[in-house]
Order: C-alpha cells, then sequence, then structure tokens
C-alpha cells in the first residue's frame, strides 16, 4: 500500500480554478519594463517635432532674407519699367513728374503728413520747350481670364488718347493676348478722341473716336478700350482743372528720372 504524502499549504501546483500558480507576477504586477515602448514613443515624437520646428524656423529666417534682399530690387525694376511705358504712351517727353490726387486736386507738393503710397496719381510730361504734352495714367479693370492692367497717354486739352500699353495680362495665349502682341491694335490707341468706341473689322465709320478691335478677342480688346474710358471718366474734373492752371516744366526732372509705382485703386487695379 502506497503512503499518501499530506498537502502542505501553500505548495499546492494549482488553484482552485484549475490555473498553475508559477509564482511569477503577471503583465500588470509593475514588472520594470512594462512602460519602456511608451516612453521611447513620447522621445520619438518629442524629437520629431523638435526637428519640425527648427526647420521650420531655419527655412522661415531664410525666406525673410531672401525677401528682404530681392524686394528693393523688385521695386526698382517695375518702377524702371513703368518709366519706360510712361515715356512710350507720352511720345518720348523731355521731363516727367508724379502728381498726386489729394482733396479733389492734383498736387505735385503733397503735405509731408499724406500717405503718398495710398494717394492717386498720374505722370505728366513735358517736351524740350517746356510745353506739357499729355499725362500718364495707370488703371486695371478685369478683362477675359483675369484682371488687365495698363497704362495710357492722355492730353486733357484735345481730349485725346495719345498711346496705350498693356502692363500685365493674363488673357488667353493666341487670342486674348493679342491686346499686347498685336501692334495694328495698340497703334489704334495713338492719337484717338476720348471716349474710345469700340468697332469690328469692317464695320467702323472712320470716326476720330474709334478702335478696331481684335477678331477673335473682342471682349479682352473692349475691356481695354473700357478700362481708358472709365479712368479719364474718373479724372477728368481734377484733370481739367491742372490743365487750365498752367504746368510750367520743373526743371530738376528729366527724362532719365525715376517714375513711382502706381498706387492700387479702389476698382483693384492700378492707378
Amino acid at each position: 500500500m502506497s503512503e499518501r504524502l499530506p498537502m502542505v499549504e501553500g505548495s499546492r501546483s494549482g488553484d482552485a480554478t484549475g490555473r498553475a500558480d508559477t509564482g511569477s507576477p503577471g503583465p500588470d504586477a509593475g514588472s520594470p519594463g512594462s512602460g519602456m515602448p511608451e516612453a521611447r514613443s513620447r522621445a520619438s515624437s518629442l524629437r520629431l517635432v523638435s526637428t519640425l520646428a527648427v526647420a521650420g524656423a531655419v527655412a522661415g529666417f531664410f525666406i525673410v532674407l531672401v525677401h528682404l534682399w530681392s524686394r528693393p530690387r523688385i521695386e526698382a525694376y517695375q518702377a524702371r519699367v513703368l518709366g519706360e511705358a510712361v515715356q512710350e504712351v507720352l511720345g518720348g517727353p523731355e521731363r516727367t513728374a508724379t502728381f498726386y490726387l489729394l482733396d479733389g486736386a492734383f498736387t505735385a507738393s503733397p503735405p509731408p503728413t499724406a500717405d503718398t503710397a495710398a494717394l492717386d496719381r498720374v505722370y505728366v510730361g513735358w517736351d524740350a520747350d517746356g510745353g506739357p504734352v499729355g499725362i500718364a495714367a495707370a488703371a486695371g479693370e478685369p478683362g477675359f481670364q483675369d484682371v488687365i492692367r495698363l497704362i495710357f497717354g492722355f492730353d486733357p486739352g484735345s481730349g485725346d488718347v495719345l498711346g496705350m500699353k498693356v502692363l500685365e495680362s493674363k488673357e488667353t495665349p493666341g487670342l486674348g493676348d493679342k491686346i499686347v502682341k498685336d501692334s495694328v491694335f495698340v497703334a489704334g490707341f495713338e492719337d484717338v478722341a476720348a471716349p474710345l468706341v469700340g468697332v469690328k473689322a469692317g464695320q467702323g465709320t472712320g470716326g476720330e473716336d474709334e478702335v478696331h478691335m481684335i477678331t477673335g478677342a473682342t471682349i479682352s480688346s473692349q475691356a481695354v478700350i473700357d478700362i481708358i474710358n472709365h479712368r479719364v471718366a474718373g479724372l477728368e474734373d481734377p484733370l481739367r482743372r491742372l490743365w487750365e492752371a498752367g504746368l510750367p516744366a520743373p526743371a530738376a526732372v528729366t527724362r532719365s528720372g525715376p517714375v513711382e509705382r502706381p498706387a492700387p485703386s479702389a476698382h483693384g487695379g492700378t492707378s
């Protein structure tokens, strides 16, 4: 007969549920390595955020540097292009000067407290004998695709448009962009009476106010005509008073002198 050994409490191989008691703590018993994956994940996220923040700060710093470096050069280029355009639409005046619209009248000498960057303006030209040849005015309004920005010469004494040059256009290539490339259309704005009237090819009467529009680009052509007409109408009274007052040529401003960039106008173009 075999001898049965007595059971000693604590030495049982299993509990009442039949699970083996290994004596080792479970995963929730607070083992030293249970939080290491979470800690590593937090550290990795912090490093990623820090790297992105540093990279963004460095990139922003260099963007600011490039902007500060390029801005005066861009403005100088724009002023040079505008000055050349003024010369072109006024037929090469000997002298030019900027006049600002202040309290309904144009003046070449606004008070020091005036914000000239926000004032409407025109560019007056004089010939070699000191006689005023006209004004150049910039303007912009929507065309077929986007805003068309242009500058034109105007003689307030005779009421004639002296010339036109498109400064910026995003009209359809091959069609609307002919307002820039079509030399016949551009030449049609020389010495034509305002307000302008757009006519299609073969339908004009030979009037002094007619401008022949471009076949296939009538919307863009009409937009150019409307921009000039609206600008002339808006400046009619102050320009008439300026011309009637007489404009002696300023000796200090020569053909090669700089021309200020036009200020933004209320209708989204330039003025």
